[in-house]
């Protein structure tokens, strides 16, 4: 069964950073890409970041702030955010697939969120 954990939301001031790691068991991450995406109160989800074995994309909002990785050895992806922003408040899911259906938007496992609220 796949399962996708993320950790590291929480409560931050405008400019301060923030780690989220999403965590996978029941398959292996390698094989597949990994994306990040969060959605506001009241707004549309978005994507954020994404990362296969040989691409890395970012949305023109966090270009420059936000840094996505991997450790294939933990099974573990992660974004870390810098200079962060009100505007950067949402909910944070990460989600793998295909690259296809990341970039599209469709990706079939997804976690179930994570809270970050910055905020002074």
């Amino acid at each position: 069964q796949v399962q996708l954990v993320e950790s590291g939301g929480g409560l931050v001031q405008p400019g301060g950073s923030l780690r989220l790691a999403c965590t996978a068991s029941g398959f292996t991450y390698s094989y597949y890409a990994v994306g990040w995406f969060r959605q506001a109160p009241g707004k549309e989800r978005e994507g954020v970041s994404c990362i296969s074995s040989s691409e890395i994309w970012y949305a023109d909002a966090v270009k420059g702030r936000f840094t996505i990785s991997r450790d294939n050895a933990k099974n573990t992806v992660y974004l870390q955010m810098n200079n962060l922003k009100p505007e950067d408040t949402a909910i944070y899911y990460c989600a793998t697939d295909t690259l296809s259906r990341i970039v599209a938007g469709v990706p079939t496992y997804w976690g179930q969120g994570t809270q970050v609220t910055v905020s002074s």
